[in-house]
């Protein structure tokens, strides 16, 4: 299954706590729980080309599975970090947060990050 695809953000669990947990300015977590976001992912292979939109924040970045990459992590910090593929699943480690992204259907990808015993769970689903 391909995670090639334009998918919006239909629900988050955990955003507050998480957020604060990394750091992220109190302002900007307030204005950040409500925004739904748009993730635009195309895959190649093995290389992935990611864009978020987040309000008028669009992050980008791209990545080839098991070869060192620059990411940006939730606050904004450039990091470099090693994605992997495990069936349907990528996982990274990004400054001790643990990222897996899993295509559950063939039109939605659960998005879920931990810290320690913190986890921010986002669900998205293919635009049409």
């Amino acid at each position: 299954m391909s995670f090639s695809g334009k998918y919006q953000m239909e629900s988050h669990e955990g955003f507050e706590k998480f957020m604060k947990a990394i750091g992220l300015a109190d302002d900007l977590i307030e204005k950040g729980k409500d925004i739904k976001s748009i993730s635009e992912i195309e895959q190649n292979g093995d290389h992935f080309k990611v864009t978020v939109t987040t309000g008028s924040k669009v992050n980008s970045h791209a990545f080839t599975i098991g070869q060192e990459a620059e990411l940006e992590t939730l606050t904004g910090e450039k990091v470099k970090a090693v994605v992997m593929k495990d069936g349907n699943k990528l996982k990274a480690t990004l400054k001790g947060i643990q990222s897996v992204t899993e295509l559950t259907d063939a039109n939605t990808i659960v998005h879920t990050m931990t810290l320690g015993d913190l986890v921010y769970k986002r669900t998205l689903k293919r635009m049409s």
